[in-house]
């Protein structure tokens, strides 16, 4: 008996160890499966497509800028998004100006003014923006996250390299858009609000994509917040590699603060430039929100000596930097999207 009773006591101190030897399953949060999947590999790949010289600068309007919101719409299509409106992934609109001898004008999106274009002689450019969903919960609330795709062509008359390849501005940006609707499928949970996912054209010529939404949108009153990209890949000082200026709306002092827990929470190398702005009308596609009373957030890694230039090329970016400022955002937009503010 005494036999049997030390092998059964031998047997349970044996299971007792194994049990104490493995580890214990940690339970991963759907924020935290949604970090995961933001990489390196990704934003290489999205960023050396959208700034190669093939595509000629995205200018907006042309072959280069079309080709660049095909390459958009066969991500989302691949990551199974639901296109934002009926007819598909597509809004178009029209852009007017005055012929290009008449001084002081720009491009317009607004009705009124592009009737008073067309009574003389204009010029004229067909835009698209590209927009997906993933629906929330409440579908009376909706938050909109979104990047200009389009940059400034080419200039046939520049001695030397003659293709702006906007690399940072705002091929950058644009990645994070895609790695973060990405993010969002991988959290495996239904956002409570409705969560939009923008690209928008025809930044580059006055905010054009971002006004013609704006107008043209039924829904804009249902917007609650907005989160913009724009330049988000380079070093405004290479002795700060990890700064970048941070805007919110400074009504929203929460939007500071869940970019301090983030960063302390996850490791990220990032030092924001935390910069709260009363009325943020100006800089991007921001402006057009923040002008509608909608709470706004804007990455941005500072002006940089390649801006506006055909030097502006991927092999010049803080990849780093850029994937951390990625999952950074995913992390506000999450709460955009989830959390009372």
């Amino acid at each position: 008996m005494k036999k049997y009773l030390f092998l059964a006591a031998m047997l349970m101190i044996g299971a007792a160890n194994l049990n104490a030897a493995s580890p214990k399953k940690v339970k991963v949060t759907p924020e935290q499966k949604g970090v995961q999947s933001i990489n390196l590999a990704t934003a290489e790949a999205h960023i050396n497509f959208l700034a190669s010289d093939e595509l000629d600068g995205r200018e907006a309007g042309w072959k280069g800028g079309r080709i660049a919101g095909n390459y958009i719409i066969s991500c989302l299509k691949q990551m199974g998004l639901q296109p934002l409106f009926e007819d598909g992934y597509v809004q178009p609109f029209e852009a007017y100006h005055a012929e290009r001898q008449v001084r002081g004008k720009r491009w317009e999106v607004h009705p009124d003014s592009i009737a008073k274009l067309k009574q003389a002689v204009h010029q004229k450019l067909d835009m698209r923006n590209i927009l997906a969903k993933i629906d929330g919960k409440n579908p009376n609330e909706i938050v909109i996250i979104g990047a200009h795709y389009d940059h400034l062509g080419y200039d046939p008359m520049l001695d030397g390299d003659q293709i702006y390849n906007g690399a940072d501005d705002n091929a950058s940006g644009v990645q994070a858009v895609l790695q973060v609707a990405r993010a969002f499928l991988a959290t495996g949970v239904q956002p409570e609000r409705t969560v939009i996912f923008a690209f928008w054209d025809g930044e580059e010529k006055g905010l054009l994509g971002s006004k013609h939404f704006a107008l043209a949108y039924p829904e804009i009153g249902k917007v609650k917040g907005y989160l913009n990209y724009d330049m988000i890949g380079r070093n405004n000082n290479e002795t700060k590699p990890k700064h970048f200026v941070y805007f919110y709306t400074a009504a929203y002092q929460a939007f500071g603060d869940w970019l301090k827990k983030d960063i302390e929470t996850y490791g990220l190398q990032l030092e924001p430039d935390y910069r709260a702005w009363d009325n943020p009308v100006g800089g991007s596609d921001n402006g057009t929100f923040a002008k509608l009373g909608i709470p706004i957030i804007w990455y941005h890694t500072d002006a940089h000596p390649d801006y506006h230039l055909p030097t502006d090329h991927g092999e010049r970016l803080n990849w780093d930097k850029m994937v951390d400022i990625t999952k950074a955002s995913f992390l506000a937009f999450w709460k955009l999207a989830n959390e009372n503010y």
